[in-house]
């Protein structure tokens, strides 16, 4: 019985895991308005109703595919920089490398986001998730940061992020034919770079602050 619930969970994260993959393939073999509920659960092996107890629409399904668990990469990506790196330094690096161009991150997949109107939205509101985590990550680099500065300071992380990706996802132009159609604009690693710079002096001053308090205070 020991062993019980490490064994389900690793058989939810399977589930989990086949569902994404089946609607990211699906979606990019199909279009993803041409997707069903149903036909990612067949693909996967599952019913439709184990689908839902793990996804609310099938564009969440597609999209957590592509973002993968990004919240635990940040808060990894932050704690394992060496000491002598700022904590701005650390957390803007971590943030800005999960927009980096990597096979992770397959061209296709992210401009079909980009021209659906729904997954633009899905993914843009993702961004958001990784304020828990990297509070934790914040906290453990510098523990004499208090948790609600950590919280702020996270969550500014976590806005400043989704507007940068939300502009690299604006729509632009585009001819009667193509309704809705959406270019990329820019280098969105720069972008998610640019809109995070402005927030490390908030972090400095919340390290300096907190190197003068005495512990305990």
């Amino acid at each position: 019985m020991t062993g019980a619930p490490g064994l389900r969970a690793r058989k939810k994260r399977a589930t989990r895991d086949a569902l994404q993959e089946a609607a990211l393939r699906l979606a990019l073999a199909r279009g993803p308005d041409n997707v069903r509920v149903e036909d990612i659960a067949a693909a996967a092996g599952v019913s439709p109703r184990t689908y839902n107890n793990y996804f609310s629409s099938r564009e969440q399904a597609v999209v957590a595919a592509v973002v993968g668990d990004r919240a635990a990469q940040v808060a990894a990506a932050v704690v394992s920089r060496p000491a002598e790196v700022g904590v701005a330094d650390a957390v803007i690096d971590a943030v800005v490398a999960l927009y980096s161009d990597s096979d992770d991150h397959p061209r296709d997949a992210l401009l079909m986001i980009a021209n659906s109107a729904v997954l633009r939205a899905c993914y843009v509101d993702t961004i958001t998730m990784i304020e828990g985590p990297l509070t934790d990550a914040v906290i453990e680099r510098c523990d004499r940061i208090g948790r609600l500065t950590a919280q702020v300071l996270s969550a500014s992380v976590g806005a400043a992020a989704k507007i940068a990706v939300r502009q690299w996802l604006q729509t632009t132009s585009a001819p009667p034919s193509m309704p809705g159609f959406v270019v990329p604009s820019g280098s969105l690693p720069d972008l998610v770079r640019a809109a995070l710079t402005p927030l490390a002096p908030a972090f400095d001053a919340a390290t300096t602050h907190s190197a003068r308090r005495p512990p305990g205070a």
